[in-house]
């Protein structure tokens, strides 16, 4: 299986529905605080007089975009200073240095990196959604500071990181509203599984920096479910998101962690990536899969995730000779190619070359439908694996491990 490749930067093009794609993410690695309110309040009221009434409209997008844009954030992220660092504003991104392989900011003595991104903010509590590319981890000893730009504010606030989520890509920030200011903006927050692929979506973001803040494309969701592949040098692997919107309206560096909002000013996703092969391809996070686990980051400041320790393949991507010698005929189910040390699917005696064909009550047609039913479920839950193994069929207890970190 040959991951597609997968980097960064799109050039900018402004008022174009023509955009330069590049799977990039913009950001870095990093670290925590804590803050525990029980339950967070959301938005969820849309723009009145939303899509009906509003076809006719041309300024829309325009009033769209003023009544998002003082919610959205501009995010930058101050590190400790590294053997060398670069004048590189986007240095800390591992997909623009696979992207541009020269270097038009030469390297220069030692001193603090910077990162920057977007991010908006969902409660009157401060809580802010952003990408972990974008701020990294709690604990990693960067600073995180948040430019608010409202009708009543403009001024930089301190953030703090209350958790993050390596495997979402995604990361929870809180800041104190600050004087002068009645009460922090919010976005209304749509259901991005009510959304349809061909209808209208608007990004917000800061492409490029603050020099270009609250930069709106526009475009429309081209497709949802995707998966993705990115390479991620830091970790010196590839690593797999799912389950993503695919658009094109234009994400651009900086504009990582910003929203995607519908045609009635809700926020459906979160920008994270685009395809440098590709153009006019965009990812976004769905806003549901976020919600989902945002309680769990902000009250233990990371998710907890069920890990079995197998890399699976499709049966289609198996040889064909490689199922003679098995004496596989079967056209469905997930092939266990590989199995990690120590992890629960060896304590529990699964082999290579076992084919997975139901886990529970749940039905394996593929290796999506095992990280589907996983994620389901919590470490330290029991289930039966229903597996195929040289030509009979056998169930297999397994007590589910918990994923590690930067996985």
């Amino acid at each position: 299986m040959n991951p597609r490749v997968i980097r960064s930067i799109p050039i900018l093009l402004v008022a174009a529905l023509a955009f330069a794609g590049a799977f990039a993410w913009m950001g870095n690695e990093p670290g925590v605080l804590h803050a525990q309110p029980s339950e967070t309040p959301v938005v969820r009221a849309a723009l009145p007089g939303a899509l009906d009434a509003a076809m006719g409209n041309p300024y829309l997008i325009a009033d769209i975009a003023e009544r998002v844009t003082p919610a959205v954030v501009y995010i930058e992220v101050t590190w400790p200073a590294p053997e060398r660092s670069s004048r590189n504003p986007f240095a800390n991104d591992p997909f623009f240095r696979d992207f541009f392989w020269f270097n038009p900011w030469p390297e220069t003595p030692r001193g603090p990196q910077i990162s920057r991104g977007s991010g908006f903010i969902i409660s009157e509590e401060g809580y802010i959604l952003t990408n972990q590319h974008v701020v990294g981890n709690p604990g990693d000893g960067q600073k995180v500071t948040v430019k608010l730009h409202t009708p009543d504010f403009q001024g930089e606030v301190e953030a703090r990181i209350v958790g993050a989520d390596y495997g979402l890509d995604l990361a929870v920030l809180q800041i104190d509203k600050p004087r002068g200011l009645d009460k922090l903006p919010t976005v209304p927050l749509g259901d991005s599984d009510a959304s349809r692929p061909g209808e209208w979506v608007i990004a917000i973001g800061n492409p490029y920096g603050e020099q270009y803040e609250h930069t709106v494309t526009v475009g429309v969701l081209s497709a949802k479910g995707r998966e993705i592949q990115i390479y991620d040098s830091n970790q010196r692997r590839w690593k797999t998101y799912t389950n993503l919107m695919q658009t094109d309206a234009a994400i651009n560096p900086g504009n990582s962690g910003g929203p995607l909002i519908n045609i009635r000013g809700e926020v459906i996703g979160i920008n994270t990536a685009v395809n440098a092969a590709a153009q006019g391809i965009g990812f976004a996070i769905p806003i549901n899969t976020a919600l989902d686990v945002m309680e769990q980051l902000i009250t233990e400041g990371r998710i907890r995730r069920a890990y079995l320790g197998v890399e699976l393949y499709d049966l289609d991507e198996i040889q064909d000779r490689v199922k003679q010698l098995l004496g596989l005929d079967l056209k469905e189910g997930a092939m266990i190619t590989r199995i990690e040390p120590g992890t629960a699917a060896l304590e529990a005696g699964l082999q290579v070359y076992d084919v997975i064909l139901r886990i529970g009550d749940t039905p394996i047609r593929s290796r999506q439908d095992v990280v589907d039913d996983l994620a389901k479920r919590k470490p330290g839950d029991e289930v039966v694996i229903q597996v195929w193994r040289r030509g009979r069929t056998i169930m297999v207890p397994v007590i589910l491990g918990e994923r590690p970190p930067g996985i």
